[in-house]
C-alpha cells in the first residue's frame, strides 16, 4: 500500500531569515518559532493543526523556486512512495535524501510545479515487509 500524506507544510527559501522572521511575526502576527539544525536557524509558523509555514535561508532565492508544498508522511514509507511515483512516470527532481529531522524527496506535478514529501527520521523509510 502506498502511504498517503495527512499534513502539509509550505516551505519558503528566503534571502534574509531575520527579515522574514520579523515580517511574519510582527507584520502578519504569526507565532513564529526558531528551530536549530540549519544555519543560521530556520523558522516554523504553525497555522491550523496539520498546516505549517517553514522558512530556510538560501543563497538561491528566485521567483519560481519557492514556495514548495511539502506533504508529511506520518507513518513513513517515503522510499515506497517515490518508487511508485517514478514507476507512474512522475519526474523525480531530488531522490529521497536527508533533510532536517528526517527524509525528503522533490517531484513535479504535470504542470511542472515542485512538490515534496517529508517524513520524520524515526519512522521507517519503507513499509514493505
Amino acid at each position: 500500500m502506498i502511504p498517503r500524506p495527512h499534513e502539509i507544510a509550505v516551505v519558503f527559501n528566503v534571502a534574509d531569515i531575520g527579515r522574514t522572521e520579523r515580517f511574519y511575526r510582527d507584520t502578519l502576527g504569526l507565532d513564529v518559532s526558531r528551530q536549530e539544525g540549519a544555519e543560521p536557524f530556520w523558522l516554523i509558523a504553525d497555522l491550523i493543526p496539520g498546516t505549517q509555514l517553514i522558512f530556510f535561508q538560501s543563497d538561491d532565492v528566485r521567483p519560481g523556486n519557492t514556495p514548495i508544498v511539502v506533504f508529511d508522511l506520518k507513518a513513513g514509507g517515503i522510499d515506497d512512495l517515490i518508487t511508485a511515483l517514478a514507476e507512474q512516470g512522475v519526474t523525480i527532481v531530488t531522490p529521497v535524501s536527508e533533510a532536517p529531522g528526517g527524509w525528503s524527496a522533490d517531484f513535479l506535478d504535470p504542470d511542472g510545479n515542485m512538490l515534496a514529501f517529508w517524513q520524520r527520521a524515526e519512522v521507517p523509510k519503507s513499509l514493505k515487509g
